[in-house]
C-alpha cells in the first residue's frame, strides 16, 4: 500500500509523516493576564496577536519551480503579489478550483499509494513580516494555523521550524527560539496535494491555501497547556459533579514548586457560583520541561442545564498562580452542564430523549470557499434556528473553531466529524494498513482535543465513506482516552462493531420502517439483522438529498421518526448549494459549478444539493424543512366549534414565549382574526385550545380555512418578536352552497367556420382559432387583444430535474430514451379525427383525437366554447407507461405578467413538497413566480390551484379555473430555453410567457435513495403518474377585465 520505506520520498508523499516539530493538540484557548481581561474575551488579551491580513505570495504549478530559498530574509520578492489570509489561492486568481464527488484529482495516483504527480502539484509560497509585543519577552511564543490545505512547511527568520498536514484542524508550533527583536519574517510553503489528500476525498471543491485564521499567542514559562471540562449529573439530572482535567507544562530550565490552580465558575450574569474560588489545587511542583495532569471536581447544586432548547452557559476560569500567590496565567472557556446517554435504543440529553431535526453542513461561502467569516457563521446559525433545525453534522470535517462557540451560544446539537474520507479508495484505504494508522488517529485526536469542551457536541464521528477496518477501532480507542463522555458515530461501520449508533445513509421509507420495527433489511447487498442493531439508536446521517428541485416526501420521513422511538432523527443533505458566484461578459450573475473553471474531470453540479441557495437565499425546500421540522403542532379535534389540540414538540421549554394568531378566511380573504397571548404549555405536552371564531354566514361556492400561527411573543437570540415559528391550516367542513342562477350576463350567439387547416369561432367580441394539424388553440382575440402567443397543446413531459436525471445515469442510452420519451412523443402527435357539435346557438363543442407514436390509446381533447368566450377544456389519456405530467401548455403575451392565484403558495410547491404551502390568494410578477436553480430545470409549480389569472397593468388578461384543482407554473422563457440552459444567466426573457396548466405533475422526489441509485427512481410511488391508468381533467379558460370578479 505505502511506499514510505523509500528513503528519498518527500514528506508530502509519506503516509507516516504527519508533522514535524508540531505541538500536541489541545483545546482552543487564549492566555490572559488576569481574570478581568479573561471575562472580556479574546480582544482583551495582551498575549494574542492575529496575523490575518495581506501576505506576500508566489504560486507555481509544480514543486520543481518553487522559489526554494524564498524563506531567507534577503530573498528578493519585489515582483510578488499580495494575497489575503485567510483565503484559497484558486479564488484569488492562482490555479483553478476542482470539483469532484469521490473521484480523486488527476494529480493523486490511485495505483501507487501515496504518490503525487510532480508535474502538477502547485505550491504557494507565503511571506509575512510581524513584530512581537515587548511584554512577550521571557515568555513562550506559539504560532497557530487553524486550517491550511493540504500540507506546509514553516520558517521563521530563515530557520526551518516544522511541517504539518491534515487540512481541517490546527497546526501549532513553538517558535520562541526563532524570534528576534524588531521585525520577524514568517515564511510558509503550501502544497496543493500531499499524501494527506488521500484521506480528504470529500464531496467538495478541492481548494488550497491558508484558509483559516493564523495567530500568535504567548504563555508564561509555566503554562496551562490543555484542559477538559465535563460533568456528570445525578440520577435525577439535577445536581452536577463538575470535573476538570488540567495539563500544566513547565517550559523553564528549573523545577517550579509551590504553584496552584484556582477554578472560578461564573453564571450568565458573571456572578460567581458558590464561593469566589470554587476549587483550589495547591502545592503543585513541575519539573523542568515536564508536564503534569491534575484533576478537579466539585458538586454544583442544580445548575441550569445546557440543551439546544436551553443553551445555558457558564464561564469556567482557571487561574494559575505561583508560590507567591501571584497570577501567572488565566484561561477560560464557556461550559454547559449536560449529559449525553444512549439507552433504550434512544439518545438522551439530561435524561430526556431527543429527536434530531438535523442538517448536514459543509463549510462554503460563494465568494470565499471554506474561508468563512464570523459574520457569515452568525448568519447561518440564526438561519438554522429560524428554520427549526436543531442539529448539524459537520460533514465531512471539523469546522472553524468559532462555529462551535456559536452553536454553544445559540443551541445546536453537533455531530462532529473527523477529517477522514477515502471514498474513491475506501475498499483499500485506510482499512487495517499500519502505514496509515498514525495519520487517521492524529486526525481524530486533533478534533477531539480541540473541540472537547463544547457542550453542543453530543457525538463524535470517525469520518465518512472511508471503508472499514481495524484503524477505526484504534481511532475510537484513542478518542475515548481523551473523552469518555460522548458516543461515537460512523456510517461505514457496516458490521456495527465500532459505532454506538446504527447510521443509515439515504434509506428508503420502506427500509426505515422495517428498522423501526426491528426487522431485517438488506442495503446494497448487505444484510442487517435485528440482533445487530436492536440496542443502538438509528440515525440517518444523510437523507433527502436536496439536489436542485427536490426534497420531496420529507413529511413521510418525519412521520417515521415520530412513530418509532429507536429512530432518533437524521440530517438532511445538505444546508446550502456549494457553487461560486460568477459574472458573464454582460455582467449578469450566475452560479458556477464543476467544469466551469476548466476543471476536468468534474462532477458538474452534484454539490448543489442544499436547501438554501449559495448566498443563503432559501429555496422552497428550506420552507418545507421549516414546516415539517416545526416544534409546535396543531391537530383538529372539533373544527366547527374551534377545538384544536396543540402539541409542544420542544424537548425542554414551555411555549410561554409564543402567541397564537388565528385567522378565518373565506376563499382566501380574512373575515375574522384574533390573538391568544402566551401559550402556556410544557415540553412534550399537549392540550386542547379553543379558537374563539364565530361560525360565518356561509357564502355561495366559498370554502373556509382556519389558519393558526405560532408567533414569537418576545425577542430571542435568533429572531425578533413577531417571527413566525410554526403554523397549521385546516379546511372547515362546512356544506358547500351552490351559486344562485343569474341571468345578469346573457350569452351571445357563436359562429363556427371549418376551413382547410383551421376551425374558427366568432363571438360578439372575440375570435378563437383551433389548428387542425396540432389540435390546439392558436389564437384567442378578445376585444381586439390577443390572449395567446403560443398554441394551447398537451404536455406530458417536464424539463428534467437533477433528481430526474439521477446524476447522469441518464447517459445510459435506455434510461435517456425513457426520460426524454414523452417530450418527443407529444411533439410528434397527429390529429386522427375531429368533430364539431353546435349544441346551441351559443355553445359549440369540438372533439379532437390525437395519435401519439408507440401509444395504443388516443389522446382526447374536448373544447366547449360559449358565446361569451369561455372555454371548457377537457383532456383524456391512457398512457402505457409513466408520465411526468398530465397537462397543457400555452404561451401568452409578456404583458400579462402579473399572476394572481387562489391555491397553495406563495412559494413553489409540488405534489410531494406542499406541506409548507398554505392555501390562499397570492399575487406576484412572473419574475418572482419562477424559481431559479443553479442548473436550470423544472420549476415554479403551484399545487391545488382553484383559479389563476394573468393580467397586464390595466387588469386585462386571461384566467384559468380548475374543475376542481390545477397545478400551475409559468416562465418568461420557453420549455426549450429551460432544457438547453446550463446556468441561469443563459435563460432569455422572451416576448411571451410560457404557462403550464396541469392536472398533476410527478413529485420531485428526494434525490437519492437506494431506490434512485438501483432503480433510477427518486419519487415515492404515491406521487407518480403511473402508466396503464386513465387520466382525465378539465379547466375553464376565459378572458378577464379589470371589472371582472375573479374570486
Amino acid at each position: 500500500m505505502s511506499n514510505s520505506n523509500n528513503k528519498e520520498i518527500n514528506d508530502w508523499e509519506n503516509s507516516r509523516i504527519i508533522g514535524q516539530n508540531k505541538e500536541s493538540a489541545h483545546n482552543t484557548y487564549t492566555p490572559y493576564a488576569d481574570i478581568e481581561s479573561a471575562i472580556g474575551g479574546i480582544k482583551e488579551s495582551p498575549y494574542y496577536k492575529s496575523l490575518n491580513g495581506y501576505w506576500k505570495f508566489n504560486w507555481v504549478k509544480k514543486p520543481a519551480d518553487r522559489p526554494i530559498e524564498f524563506y531567507k530574509i534577503d530573498f528578493d520578492i519585489s515582483n510578488w503579489s499580495d494575497i489575503p489570509v485567510p483565503s484559497h489561492w484558486q479564488l484569488e486568481g492562482y490555479g483553478i478550483p476542482i470539483y469532484l464527488n469521490f473521484q480523486y484529482p488527476k494529480s493523486i495516483n490511485m495505483q501507487i499509494i501515496p504518490s503525487i504527480d510532480h508535474e502538477y502539484n502547485p505550491v504557494g509560497s507565503y511571506r509575512k513580516e510581524f513584530t512581537v509585543p515587548n511584554n512577550w519577552q521571557g515568555r513562550e511564543i506559539f504560532i497557530n494555523f487553524d486550517g491550511v490545505d493540504s500540507a506546509f512547511y514553516i520558517w521563521i527568520n530563515g530557520e526551518k521550524v516544522g511541517y504539518s498536514q491534515g487540512s481541517m484542524t490546527p497546526a501549532e508550533f513553538n517558535i520562541t527560539k526563532y524570534i528576534c527583536e524588531g521585525t520577524n519574517l514568517l515564511a510558509v510553503e503550501v502544497y496543493r496535494w500531499s499524501d494527506g489528500s488521500y484521506l480528504e476525498d470529500q464531496d467538495m471543491w478541492r481548494l488550497s491555501g491558508i484558509y483559516r485564521d493564523v495567530y500568535l499567542y504567548s504563555t508564561p514559562q509555566l503554562h496551562i497547556r490543555d484542559f477538559f471540562v465535563y460533568c456528570d449529573l445525578d440520577n435525577n439530572y439535577k445536581d452536577a459533579n463538575l470535573k476538570i482535567k488540567i495539563k500544566i507544562h513547565n517550559y523553564s530550565e528549573k523545577e517550579l514548586a509551590g504553584n496552584k490552580v484556582e477554578l472560578i465558575l461564573l453564571d450568565e450574569n458573571s456572578n460567581t457560583v458558590g464561593s469566589d474560588i470554587l476549587i483550589s489545587l495547591n502545592d503543585l511542583n513541575i519539573e523542568a520541561h515536564k508536564e503534569i495532569e491534575v484533576k478537579m471536581n466539585r458538586l454544583i447544586k442544580n445548575p441550569k442545564k445546557w440543551t439546544a432548547d436551553t443553551p445555558n452557559l457558564y464561564e469556567v476560569i482557571l487561574n494559575l498562580k505561583d508560590s507567591n500567590d501571584i497570577s501567572i496565567e488565566v484561561e477560560r472557556c464557556k461550559f454547559g452542564f449536560r449529559k449525553v446517554e444512549i439507552k433504550n435504543s434512544q439518545i438522551y440529553i439530561n435524561g430526556v430523549s431527543i429527536l434530531l431535526k438535523g442538517i448536514d453542513r459543509h463549510e462554503h461561502d460563494p465568494d470565499h470557499g471554506r474561508a468563512i467569516s464570523y459574520d457569515n457563521m452568525g448568519e447561518e446559525i440564526r438561519i438554522l434556528k429560524q428554520y427549526n433545525i436543531n442539529a448539524v453534522r459537520t460533514s465531512h470535517f471539523p469546522d472553524h473553531p468559532k462555529w462551535y462557540d456559536l452553536c454553544d451560544e445559540y443551541g445546536i446539537y453537533i455531530l462532529d466529524e473527523c477529517n477522514l474520507e477515502s471514498h474513491g479508495l475506501r475498499m483499500v484505504l485506510p482499512k487495517d494498513d499500519p502505514d496509515w494508522t498514525d495519520a487517521v488517529v492524529d486526525r481524530m485526536v486533533s478534533m477531539v482535543e480541540r473541540d472537547k469542551n463544547h457542550p453542543c457536541i453530543i457525538m463524535w464521528s470517525l469520518g465518512n465513506e472511508a471503508g472499514k477496518g481495524k484503524n477505526f477501532q484504534i481511532m475510537k480507542d484513542a478518542a475515548l482516552k481523551i473523552d469518555p463522555t460522548r458516543p461515537f458515530h460512523y456510517e461505514g461501520d457496516w458490521n456495527l462493531e465500532v459505532a454506538d449508533v446504527f447510521s443509515l445513509m439515504y434509506p428508503t421509507i420502506e427500509d426505515l420502517e422495517k428498522v423501526g420495527k426491528n426487522l431485517p433489511i438488506k442495503r446494497f447487498g448487505k444484510d442487517f439483522r435485528p440482533e445487530m442493531y436492536k440496542d443502538k439508536p438509528v440515525v440517518l446521517c444523510e437523507y433527502e438529498f436536496s439536489v436542485g428541485n427536490s426534497t420531496g416526501n420529507l413529511q413521510e420521513y418525519m412521520e417515521i421518526f415520530e412513530k418509532y422511538e429507536n429512530i432518533i432523527g437524521g440530517f438532511i443533505w445538505d444546508f446550502a448549494d456549494k457553487a461560486f458566484r460568477k459574472y458573464d461578459e454582460n455582467g449578469k450573475q450566475y452560479w458556477a459549478y464543476g467544469g466551469d473553471f476548466g476543471d476536468d474531470p468534474n462532477d458538474r453540479n452534484f454539490m448543489c444539493s442544499g436547501i438554501f441557495q449559495p448566498d443563503r437565499t432559501p429555496k422552497p425546500a428550506a420552507l418545507e424543512v421549516k414546516k415539517v421540522y416545526q416544534n409546535i403542532k396543531c391537530i383538529p379535534v372539533d373544527l366547527i366549534n374551534g377545538r384544536i389540540k396543540v402539541q409542544n414538540k420542544h424537548d425542554f421549554i414551555n411555549l410561554d414565549f409564543i402567541n397564537i394568531h388565528w385567522e378565518l378566511t373565506a376563499n382566501g380573504e380574512i373575515i375574522q382574526e384574533g390573538i391568544l397571548s402566551k401559550l402556556d404549555l410544557g415540553p412534550k405536552e399537549e392540550k386542547l385550545l379553543l379558537i374563539p371564531f364565530k361560525n360565518p354566514e356561509l357564502r355561495p361556492e366559498t370554502e373556509y380555512h382556519l389558519m393558526i400561527k405560532s408567533i414569537l411573543a418576545e425577542n430571542v437570540l435568533w429572531a425578533r418578536i413577531g417571527y413566525l415559528s410554526a403554523w397549521d391550516q385546516f379546511k372547515l367542513p362546512y356544506e358547500t352552497i351552490p351559486a344562485p342562477i343569474s341571468d345578469s350576463k346573457p350569452i351571445s350567439n357563436l359562429e363556427v367556420e371549418d376551413i382547410i387547416e383551421k376551425i374558427i369561432l366568432r363571438g360578439k367580441v372575440f375570435n378563437i382559432i383551433i389548428d387542425k394539424k396540432i389540435g390546439g388553440i392558436t389564437s384567442f382575440i378578445y376585444n381586439g387583444m390577443e390572449l395567446i402567443a403560443a398554441p394551447l397543446v398537451p404536455n406530458l413531459w417536464r424539463v428534467l430535474t437533477d433528481a430526474d436525471l439521477c446524476f447522469e445515469l441518464a447517459s445510459r442510452a435506455k434510461i435517456k430514451r425513457k426520460k426524454f420519451y414523452w417530450k418527443t412523443v407529444i411533439e410528434d402527435r397527429k390529429v386522427e379525427n375531429y368533430t364539431i357539435d353546435q349544441i346551441s346557438p351559443q355553445v359549440v363543442r369540438i372533439k379532437i383525437e390525437l395519435t401519439l407514436p408507440k401509444q395504443k390509446s388516443t389522446y382526447k381533447i374536448i373544447y366547449t366554447i360559449d358565446g361569451n368566450g369561455e372555454i371548457i377544456v377537457e383532456n383524456e389519456f391512457f398512457p402505457d407507461m409513466e408520465i411526468y405530467r398530465f397537462g397543457m401548455q400555452m404561451g401568452i403575451p409578456k404583458e400579462y405578467d402579473k399572476i394572481t392565484w387562489y391555491g397553495r403558495g406563495p412559494h413553489e410547491n409540488y405534489w410531494d413538497r406542499k406541506k409548507s404551502a398554505a392555501v390562499g390568494v397570492y399575487s406576484m410578477p412572473i419574475e418572482d413566480f419562477k424559481q431559479d436553480y443553479v442548473r436550470p430545470q423544472e420549476n415554479g409549480n403551484r399545487c391545488d390551484v382553484r383559479w389563476v389569472s394573468f393580467a397586464d397593468e390595466s387588469g386585462f388578461g386571461i384566467l384559468a379555473k380548475g374543475m376542481p384543482l390545477l397545478g400551475i407554473s409559468a416562465w418568461p422563457y420557453t420549455m426549450d430555453d429551460l432544457k438547453n440552459a446550463q446556468h441561469i444567466n443563459e435563460l432569455p426573457i422572451r416576448e411571451s410567457i410560457t404557462v403550464n396548466i396541469d392536472y398533476k405533475q410527478k413529485g420531485v422526489g428526494n434525490g437519492l435513495t437506494e431506490s434512485s441509485l438501483v432503480h433510477d427512481e427518486p419519487t415515492l410511488n404515491k406521487y407518480r403518474l403511473k402508466g396503464n391508468t386513465l387520466y382525465t381533467y378539465k379547466f375553464l379558460l376565459k378572458p378577464i377585465t379589470k371589472e371582472d370578479s375573479i374570486s
